[in-house]
């Protein structure tokens, strides 16, 4: 029968997927003909309804048509799962199917009853028949292994009704033993509904089932059959609006240990994730927070399932720019899946989502923009991105302090290695209602290939700055520069780069997202990248010299923090907030030394007490032993709600954390308090001014792109600053040389030698002296582009450096010794900037 051929294919056409459309026809069309098999069907479209008037194929056609165009219901099938144990027993099966078909969900009690059974017989046809019919049909599905099934299973005594609700109260109230989801998560997130699954029940059954070797294959071919009718439901029909507990199918089924196994990885995984991307982002949300409230390896054992399915299918295929990977729909099914479990590992864990910094929303302008004029808003709308699973839970990644699972094992370097970044990039920014971008799944992708991204979004606003230029240039008869353009004295960096800076985030603050073209007074060159470079040190070489006074250095942390006493303007933050932000739109590592909490609050939380281990140690110490201290805090330490702290001139402070707080005693009881207190004082309120003017000429530069949504605080670290992770061998493989050198050259090899004799602060202090940081950029060494060039013959000169273009400016000198004296002496008395 072909239903096409039937005048059909016109309405398939204008709907939106024909395949899928057709095999829901043909559903309708088979339970018109053949029925569902249920001789209790109630359905007064299937043929197995006891007055059900049989149709012709012509009239089973059209009518099926009818049915599909007002989403008539649909029965489940009950098809006859057959395994290779009952082919040779046809007479012994009969016999058993007849036992057992009665049975249409499935209890613990019931499982164990068949098993008995089957274990006396010596057969386990029965059993098997049995798990196919259940598991490949969504209704008997759904309604097997609740938490009430003493009260329905059939071979028990009846209960009453008081009975019934004591015994659930008593179960809803025993957390142990409790299957579903609590009304509030650990996290204080509400639930939508109660979930009605006995968890417990459905991991002893699996249990006992895949210890059965045939079941395996009964198992794996329901699910083959069960999972496109799941699909259709779902797309087609709303079958979750209607009947909440739909949501049972997905949990049983993820129960199954062995979904990692080969037999699943084929066909039965791959349909089941696609199925499961259907649900409504409500059911989602269900599952996420369900999930959150499983042990350690249960929600381990679903992050592996779904990257295993990735990485099978991954290396499985071959991909490049005309087979995108992003087309293949079990990568962007099992992808999807496992962002439900990357929230469930968040929710799981320790959450904050209190102690956000507020963000100053821009004045919107009914005024039509040139980017708008030009067809180019999709790219460039503002506001940050966020993730609808994400807002329906009310968490973000940037709340988790401490996750189930860490961040670091979502990524999937398979996946990433085949990931073509500049049409995902384009997915992302301009067809994300027709294609899939890896970017809106960002837990999956490494920092290679999310800097990448970050990378083509910041070259297109540079590219749509010059073309913006040119249009002006045609309209005013101007001929403003393409470029932002600093030009600057040495002498007077600072200065003249807040001068020019602040004209331009007052005039045209969009001129910030041009490329940066740096030229310095009196000099001739064309920046590259290096004249850039260089100004960035010269910048943050003189903004963080303790005689000005910005920022506070911790010896004991080595990490700068702002001055909360300091005498400069805030114009001066402004100023290093678009330095950071600049050196993340042009590509470019700065030595900056912050703490975690800065990128924190930068990306929109405020400090708390687990940030101050990092920037206060010593004061996060002493916090520390207040709060576990066991004597008398009255007696014993003699503290009041007002602190103290030295201004710039070493003058004594005095703060009262609450009103008339000199005259609050800490006691045991409100320690707590005073510690939450002290520490938002320190990291919040003291530097507030500072920080909103850093933060202000951060967002100036970042606030259009998708920085926020890609990147966690400590990748936006490694972004401006780089990754303590070096690899010398790596390094060595992509350096250049120049002036006659060579990597066979006899003083290249001994220098190389040198290199890796070195010990870990020997490397550091190298690279320092080479780039300008002791880091490696997003990607490693290799990345770095190091020059070596020849600087005359033997001397007893030391090696130099041009850093602003990673250049080693090294001498041939005559010995291996000599060679590794003089390198050292460089390394050693160079004066790093930002080193204090």
């Amino acid at each position: 029968m072909c239903i096409v051929d039937c005048g059909i294919c016109v309405f398939l056409l204008q709907h939106r997927n024909r395949a899928t459309a057709k095999r829901l026809i043909e559903r309708y069309f088979r339970q018109l003909t053949e029925g569902c098999g249920n001789s209790n069907c109630t359905n007064e479209f299937c043929a197995s309804h006891s007055a059900f008037q049989p149709l012709d194929n012509n009239s089973a056609a059209a009518k099926s048509l009818e049915l599909f165009k007002v989403n008539a219901k649909l029965c489940d099938y009950y098809p006859s799962v057959r395994s290779s144990t009952d082919a040779s027993s046809q007479m012994g099966s009969k016999m058993s199917v007849d036992e057992f078909s009665d049975v249409h969900y499935l209890t613990e009690h019931t499982v164990c009853r068949i098993l008995g059974f089957c274990e006396e017989e010596g057969d386990y046809a029965p059993l098997i028949r049995v798990i196919g019919r259940i598991f490949s049909n969504a209704d008997a599905l759904m309604k097997s292994f609740r938490k009430d099934e003493l009260s329905v299973t059939n071979n028990l005594e009846s209960l009453t009704s008081n009975d019934e609700k004591q015994r659930e109260t008593s179960k809803k109230e025993d957390a142990s033993t409790r299957a579903a989801l609590p009304d509030e998560t650990p996290n204080g997130l509400p639930d939508a509904c109660e979930l009605t699954v006995d968890i417990d029940a459905v991991r002893r059954v699996y249990d006992r089932l895949l210890s059965i070797d045939q079941v395996e294959a009964a198992l794996v071919n329901a699910l083959i059959y069960l999972t496109p009718n799941v699909e259709l439901d779902l797309e087609y029909l709303d079958v979750y609006e209607t009947s909440p507990d739909y949501l049972n199918i997905f949990i049983i089924v993820m129960e199954n240990s062995n979904l990692h196994s080969p037999e699943y990885l084929e066909v039965a995984l791959p349909q089941f994730c696609k199925a499961m991307s259907k649900l409504p982002l409500t059911a989602l949300a269900r599952l996420s927070k369900l999930w959150s409230t499983y042990d350690l390896p249960h929600i381990r054992r679903m992050m592996e399932t779904f990257q295993q399915l990735i990485t099978f299918t991954v290396v499985s295929n071959e991909y490049d720019t005309e087979n995108l990977v992003n087309d293949n729909e079990t990568v962007v099914a099992a992808t999807q899946c496992l962002k439900i479990i990357f929230y469930a590992s968040i929710l799981g864990g320790e959450v904050d989502v209190e102690h956000n910094e507020e963000d100053e929303e821009d004045s919107e302008s009914n005024e039509l923009t040139l980017h708008e004029l030009l067809g180019e808003e999709r790219l460039y709308k503002k506001g940050p991105r966020v993730d609808p699973l994400e807002k329906e839970l009310g968490v973000r990644p940037i709340d988790s302090i401490r996750p189930l699972i860490p961040f670091e094992d979502f990524v999937n370097d398979s996946l990433n290695d085949v990931i073509e970044m500049d049409k995902d990039f384009t997915f992302f920014k301009v067809n994300a209602e027709t294609k899939f971008s890896f970017q809106s799944c960002p837990f999956i992708l490494n920092m290679i290939t999310k800097s990448q991204g970050l990378y083509y979004d910041n070259r297109i606003r540079m590219y749509s700055e010059r073309r913006l230029t040119a249009l002006y240039s045609m309209v005013q008869g101007q001929q403003p520069s393409p470029y932002l353009k600093l030009k600057v004295r040495r002498d007077h960096i600072i200065d003249d780069a807040l001068v020019r800076l602040e004209m331009i985030s007052m005039e045209n603050p969009s001129d910030l997202k041009k490329q940066l073209f740096v030229e310095f007074e009196g000099e001739q060159g064309v920046d590259e990248g290096g004249v850039s470079k260089e100004f960035f040190q010269l910048v943050l070489e003189e903004i963080f010299n303790p005689d000005i006074g910005m920022f506070t250095y911790a010896d004991d942390a080595h990490l700068f923090w702002f001055n909360s006493s300091s005498l400069e303007n805030e114009a001066q933050y402004t100023l290093i907030g678009i330095v950071l932000g600049l050196a993340i739109y042009n590509n470019c590592i700065l030595d900056v030394h912050f703490p975690m909490v800065v990128y924190r609050k930068l990306m929109g939380k405020r400090g708390t007490f687990l940030d101050l281990s990092d920037s206060h140690p010593v004061l996060h110490q002493s916090l520390k032993g207040l709060i576990d201290y066991t004597g008398s805090l009255e007696h014993d330490m003699v503290l009041t709600f007002q602190i103290s702290h030295t201004d710039l001139f070493g003058n004594p402070i005095l703060y009262n954390l609450k009103e008339q707080g000199d005259q609050i005693p800490v006691t045991k009881e409100n320690r707590q308090e005073f510690v939450d207190l002290y520490v938002e004082y320190i990291l919040n309120k003291s530097v507030e001014r500072q920080f909103k003017a850093f933060k202000k000429g951060f967002l100036m530069v970042t606030n259009e792109s998708p920085l926020k949504y890609l990147f966690r605080p400590e990748e936006v670290e490694l972004l401006i600053c780089g990754s303590r992770k070096l690899d010398f061998e790596a390094l060595e493989k992509t350096t250049e040389y120049d002036g006659g050198y060579s990597k066979d050259s006899q003083i290249i090899k001994d220098f190389w030698e040198i290199i890796h004799s070195f010990g870990e602060k020997q490397k550091r202090q190298f690279l320092q002296f080479t780039t300008g940081t002791d880091r490696a950029p997003v990607g490693g060494l290799a990345k770095l582009k190091m020059i070596i060039a020849k600087n005359g013959s033997d001397t007893d000169r030391l090696p130099t450096s041009h850093t602003c273009f990673n250049a080693l400016l090294l001498p041939e000198y005559s010995s291996k010794e000599k060679l590794r004296e003089r390198l050292l002496k460089a390394i050693t008395y160079a004066k790093g900037f930002g080193m204090l």
